[in-house]
C-alpha cells in the first residue's frame, strides 16, 4: 500500500480503511510504502508491481489550490496509475482523493462521522480485481 503524506488526518483515515478492507480480507500483512506527495505515487507503485505485488492501492489527498498546481498533479497521478496498471497487469487501486477543500477530503476519508470510506473503497477494489484476473488467468 502507497500513502502520502500530506494531509496527515486524512491519510490516517484513508490507510486506516484500507488495512482494514485487507484485514476483512483476511490478508496476513500490508507493507505501507510512505511518498513525499500524491505526484510521486505512479513511480512507487511501479517499484512495487517490479517487487511481485498481486495489487498495490495508492492512496493520497490532493486539495485544489489557487493555482492550476491541482489539475496538473491530478492528472498525472490519475494517468500514471492507470499507466502502471494497464502496463503491468498488476491492479491499482485508485484511492487518491481530488476535493476542493480539506472538508471534502474529510467525509471521504472513513473517519468518525465521515460519509464515505475510500481508503477500503481502493483496497477492496485492487483485491477483487486481483481476484478476477486470477480467475481469467485459469480460464
Amino acid at each position: 500500500m502507497l500513502a502520502g503524506e500530506w494531509h496527515a488526518s486524512v491519510m490516517a483515515g484513508l490507510i486506516e480503511g484500507a488495512e482494514r478492507a485487507l484485514a476483512d480480507a483476511q490478508v496476513a500483512a500490508a507493507e505501507v510504502v510512505r511518498a513525499p506527495g500524491s505526484f510521486e505515487l505512479p513511480v512507487l507503485a511501479q517499484g512495487l508491481v517490479n517487487r511481485g505485488f498481486d495489487a498495490v492501492v495508492a492512496l493520497g489527498v490532493v486539495i485544489r489550490g489557487g493555482t492550476p498546481h491541482f489539475e496538473y498533479v491530478c492528472d498525472a497521478v490519475t494517468h500514471g496509475l492507470a499507466r502502471v496498471a494497464l502496463d503491468s497487469g498488476v491492479p491499482v487501486g485508485f484511492g487518491v482523493l481530488t476535493c476542493d477543500s480539506e472538508e471534502q477530503a474529510l467525509a471521504r476519508a472513513g473517519l468518525q462521522g465521515s460519509d464515505e470510506d475510500k481508503g477500503y473503497e481502493a483496497a477492496h477494489a485492487a483485491m477483487s480485481t486481483a481476484i478476477t484476473l486470477r480467475g481469467l488467468a485459469r480460464a
